[in-house]
């Protein structure tokens, strides 16, 4: 076996990883730095965010505006001090993204220009476009290569974490070209490696955000946090999921059901019904729409699609100026996709499982309760979101949080101890585990790999989507404990070392399994209604009981069972959730 070593090691290769791996070599250039990530960075998820990036600039704006917005639109779940730190942090992180070379979109006058989006009351979301996610990652990515301390170890995928003592000393990978395990030993551990939108049949996501980030914290002992709100976007293309970006709307694009009526006036978005609200109500958080538009469904309002019922995005009254200088990408998407020109045509959307609130349970420093383990990004869970992220947050986030968690690892690593290779025996274990009772297993009578996986999914669907109730969800459980029963009777037909697709998919489905159950359990627990989490058996918000976020951890016999702690209040006391003035 060989034995990779690096000082700190990033496990993801997207914009929260090269952001903290730029940020490791600026705390401590003389540490050694490895990205290890299971595809190509430029393959990752955070190329495909389309709309822009949250921090405040205008003389309008005020970090207290982006704090309340982020606060309330988030059902009041999100720890303030966190959310504190990230709107004053943001700017300075934007313009750093400015000054590595990332081509905002610019006002006439030169200023870089803003564009308003869902449940945020001013203009604060830069854009490139509506290519912001290629662009940001294409600059993280380039300005990664000007650091020599950083080593990629591109297309290898971590199976386990290497711990002992109480610490993470590293992982164990499997380099996908050859088959070959490999021992990453490491002083500290970052985790990077996003979602799970993978575990839903119907999502925005890319196929790797199986939650593999996620899957390795939590066999490891390290909770997951929040795991019950999964956020829906409202506008996702049918049959592919792929997202027509809030950006459409915020341009000024309508939602209109069967009758082009703007069914979105009809429910409450949580906007204050006494003051004018700026925004338009296309512009409601995403909670919000996606659940009006299952009310449009049971109304009977939707339109019958080829992939199932959908309404309309409206942008044709926008122009075609205006939707090739701000939208282009939408308009590639609709032409390749449904053979439709968004200029002329309306373009049927429907809700899509887009973000995971939830993730491993971190410190506003990245740091979990393993020692030498740490995670930013999607597959962390900082509690900015609380139960609603609001669209542009995201891609902020990452920048923010993956810098901060970069310079704490960092710190670890040049306080601490190389690993022992006493945990080289883990590592052993893990090879045996892949070669021989992987590959090994024999294929007579056994489980076929693409049946598990989709009844996993329409478990998740049909148990956990944007309406749940207790019996569901308990059945829900039920039923992955059956689906885990059928994965351990799992062959595989590829038996080959090279490029084996087959080997992958199935160390993905275990980490969605993990997933999914945490979901599940988490959701089962909150017996109240808050954000993207909706129980129609518990429809109430209950802040007596549930103004706290859920802990899911994994017992020695691999059941769940969650914890609650409080929420961090600092200045907002909560109150009826609104967006707007």
């Amino acid at each position: 076996m060989d034995v990779v070593s690096h000082d700190v090691l990033l496990v993801g290769g997207g914009g929260a990883g090269l952001r903290a791996a730029i940020a490791v070599a600026e705390q401590n250039p003389g540490l050694r730095i490895g990205v290890l990530s299971k595809v190509y960075p430029m393959r990752s998820h955070t190329v495909s965010a389309e709309g822009g990036a949250a921090a405040v600039i205008g003389d309008d704006d005020s970090l207290d505006d982006h704090a309340y917005d982020t606060i309330s639109g988030g059902d009041w779940l999100c720890d303030q001090d966190a959310v504190e730190f990230f709107v004053e942090e943001a700017p300075r992180e934007m313009l750093r993204m400015e000054r590595w070379g990332c081509p905002w979109s610019r006002n006439p006058d030169g200023t870089i220009a803003t564009r308003s989006f869902g449940g945020m009351k001013n203009d604060r979301t830069w854009f490139a476009a509506d290519k912001t996610g290629f662009h940001l990652l294409h600059t993280l990515f380039q300005t990664t290569l000007s650091y020599p301390p950083i080593q990629r170890h591109d297309e290898w995928f971590a199976t386990r974490l290497l711990v002992e003592g109480g610490r993470c000393h590293g992982v164990v990978a499997i380099e996908v070209a050859t088959g070959k395990v490999h021992a990453v030993l490491a002083r500290a551990v970052i985790l990077c490696t996003g979602g799970a939108g993978a575990v839903f049949p119907f999502s925005t996501n890319a196929g790797i955000k199986t939650g593999d980030g996620m899957g390795l914290a939590y066999r490891a002992g390290v909770p997951l946090k929040d795991m019950e709100f999964v956020q829906y976007h409202p506008t996702g293309l049918p049959f592919t999921g792929i997202l027509i970006t809030e950006a459409a709307r915020a341009e000024g694009g309508w939602l209109v059901n069967e009758d082009g009526y703007r069914y979105l006036q009809d429910y409450d978005l949580g906007e204050p019904r006494d003051e004018p609200v700026k925004r338009s109500m296309e512009l409601g958080p995403r909670d919000r729409l996606s659940q009006a538009f299952e009310g449009e469904r049971e109304k009977g309002r939707t339109i019958e699609g080829p992939y199932g019922e959908v309404v309309h995005l409206d942008l044709r009254h926008l122009g075609e100026e205006v939707i090739d200088q701000k939208l282009p990408f939408v308009r590639e998407l609709c032409r390749k996709y449904e053979k439709i020109d968004p200029v002329e045509e309306l373009i049927p959307v429907r809700p899509v499982v887009h973000y995971m609130m939830g993730g491993i349970h971190v410190d506003m420093d990245g740091a979990t309760p393993l020692a030498g383990l740490y995670a930013a990004g999607e597959t962390a869970c900082i509690n900015i979101n609380g139960a609603n992220r609001l669209g542009s947050n995201s891609l902020t986030a990452l920048l923010v949080f993956g810098a901060r968690a970069g310079r704490a690892a960092a710190e670890f690593a040049q306080g601490s101890s190389d690993p022992p290779r006493s945990v080289l025996a883990q590592a052993l274990e893990e090879e045996e585990r892949l070669h021989r009772g992987v590959l090994g297993r024999s294929t007579k009578g056994g489980e076929r790999l693409a049946s598990v996986r989709k009844d996993l999914l329409q478990t998740m669907e049909e148990r956990a989507g944007i309406f749940r109730d207790g019996e569901g969800l308990q059945t829900g459980l039920s039923q992955v404990a059956e689906l885990r029963g059928r994965y351990a009777e799992v062959a595989l037909d590829d038996r080959s070392l090279t490029f084996n697709t087959e080997l992958t998919h199935y160390l993905e489905l275990e980490n969605l399994l993990d997933v999914g159950e945490t979901i599940l359990r988490s959701a089962l627990e909150r017996t109240e209604s808050r954000g993207a989490h909706q129980r129609t058996d518990h429809s109430e918000r209950d802040d007596q009981d549930f103004l706290a976020h859920s802990l899911c951890y994994r017992e020695e016999d691999g059941a769940s069972r969650v914890e609650f702690e409080p929420v961090t209040i600092t200045r907002w006391s909560p109150e009826e959730r609104h967006y707007g003035d």
